[in-house]
């Protein structure tokens, strides 16, 4: 429901009224909900730089079922457990956000050699390129302000030095777009065929390159904004390749609202761009050495620590 000021509201009437808690009073409720906490010392000091409802998330998982609306825990369940999926959550995510930063830098490249060396420096000028000529100046529009505010070096050379066209050539316009701007550039441009002199250098079709990098966007948003990343059910999806038949065969497609196929998706991408890449090894290593973490709630299947990804030598 909005209201005459313009405020969303999402409930059903219901005042809330619970209070604050102070980190004493949120020791006590987790012990009375059955959390075993061997320091309280040490649990306070974490609490008042982790935010209760930040570990929230991840003391879901030990609540028990049977009485999850009292938000009782299952027996044994100690405050460590908690923080230990907490800190595996957050290498987790580093690894991700490593390998994200270098598909994404390919992803910008490609993009701007193949349709710059095909179709010139200020193709992108055009809008015959994109489908939409709404979309077209939407996307301009959206290119300028990053501009504008930009203050890299290869920016303020080409605004010192030249003045038409005014926007600089497409590998220096490329690598100031946002992720999700160049995503949108990629989606929206004119023909599946060149899509597809972009997608080429991954092996894979332009459908899903385009997925992917839509995808990708999402999970850079919460690992930018350091959010639960491990069991997280995705609300963006990505459409999973049927080939190169060795990367498809790796994939779980019932699981494909959980991080596992994007994890494998990442190896794949990095075997690419950088062949010998300590990467999938470190985030087998990282999972297996992790107490308590399962891998099927990230969504790997049961025989995953045999998956091609891992071997170094592949």
């Amino acid at each position: 429901m909005r209201t005459p000021a313009g405020y969303l509201f999402w409930g059903v009437g219901v005042k809330y009224t619970k209070p604050p808690l102070t980190i004493a009073d949120q020791i006590h409720l987790l012990t009375s909900r059955g959390m075993v906490i061997p320091d309280s010392i040490r649990a306070r000091r974490y609490l008042s730089h982790i935010s209760y409802f930040r570990l929230r998330g991840y003391w879901i998982p030990f609540e028990n079922a049977d009485n999850r609306k009292e938000h009782h825990f299952r027996d044994g369940t100690s405050f460590d457990n908690i923080l230990e999926l907490y800190l595996f959550d957050r290498k987790f995510r580093l690894l991700i956000l490593e390998a994200i930063e270098r598909v994404e830098i390919s992803f910008r490249a490609h993009f701007a050699n193949e349709l710059g060396v095909c179709y010139g420096s200020h193709f992108y000028l055009d809008a015959k390129y994109i489908h939409n000529a709404k979309v077209h100046a939407r996307l301009i529009d959206s290119l300028k302000i990053e501009i504008d505010r930009s203050t890299e070096l290869f920016i303020e050379h080409y605004r010192n030095t030249y003045d038409d066209p005014s926007l600089p050539p497409i590998w220096a316009a490329a690598e100031v777009m946002s992720f999700g701007q160049l995503s949108l550039w990629f989606k929206y441009l004119a023909t599946r065929s060149d899509r597809n002199r972009v997608a080429k250098s991954y092996g894979i079709d332009e459908v899903i390159l385009r997925s992917f990098m839509h995808h990708l966007t999402f999970i850079r948003n919460i690992t930018a904004h350091h959010g639960r990343l491990w069991n997280r059910r995705m609300t963006i999806t990505m459409k999973l390749p049927k080939k190169p038949k060795a990367l498809a065969a790796m994939l779980n497609p019932k699981t494909d609202r959980y991080i596992a196929n994007a994890v494998i998706m990442l190896g794949y991408f990095l075997k690419l761009i950088s062949p010998g890449t300590s990467w999938p090894e470190r985030m087998r290593n990282l999972i297996l050495d992790a107490p308590g973490i399962q891998p099927a709630s990230m969504g790997f299947n049961e025989n995953w620590t045999d998956l091609p990804l891992w071997d170094t030598n592949r």
